[in-house]
């Protein structure tokens, strides 16, 4: 099914696409910034991308170990900085997740460095083994950022809990 469409067009379509998802997602996070932050609302967001990977059933999608190994070690790379911008505070006795003004630009440089990659990868790489590549990155990306925001979250509760007199 993959191979009518043109590698060409298969690129801009994805392209385009993964720029849509990363405005997307700098608009959801402002706007949960709004509202106080959760063990749901921390958790979910990896879980529910985690079945992206039945991608991987197709073979247009698959990539190699080495390709995995590097796709992991670039979004742990990138999750680091999405780690040190993301930060909790206490208003209200409620826990809201800091508007960090850097976020939002680092959000963006690191998207812009992802489209960035992808097409200038795409010249050497199967754009579906790209794809998958992109996955595991991303994936690789919010995995460690969420555990590290769950365990920064917990951390703060705690300290709520024990500061509040029985």
């Amino acid at each position: 099914m993959f191979d009518m469409i043109s590698p060409e067009i298969m690129l801009i379509v994805t392209t385009v696409g993964a720029l849509g998802m990363g405005v997307l997602a700098m608009f959801v996070r402002s706007k949960s910034a709004k509202k106080p932050a959760s063990v749901k609302k921390i958790v979910l967001p990896p879980l529910f991308m985690s079945t992206g990977a039945l991608m991987f059933i197709f073979p247009f999608f698959r990539v190699h170990p080495m390709q995995i190994l590097e796709a992991c070690l670039v979004g742990i790379l990138f999750s680091t900085v999405l780690i040190w911008t993301s930060k909790f505070e206490v208003r209200d006795g409620d826990i809201y997740l800091k508007q960090s003004k850097a976020f939002m630009f680092i959000l963006f440089g690191l998207l812009l460095i992802r489209v960035v990659a992808k097409v200038v990868l795409s010249a050497s790489i199967d754009v579906g083994e790209l794809g998958g590549m992109f996955f595991i990155l991303a994936f690789s990306m919010i995995v460690p950022w969420r555990l590290a925001m769950y365990l920064q979250y917990r951390k703060m509760t705690n300290k709520i809990k024990s500061a509040v007199p029985n």
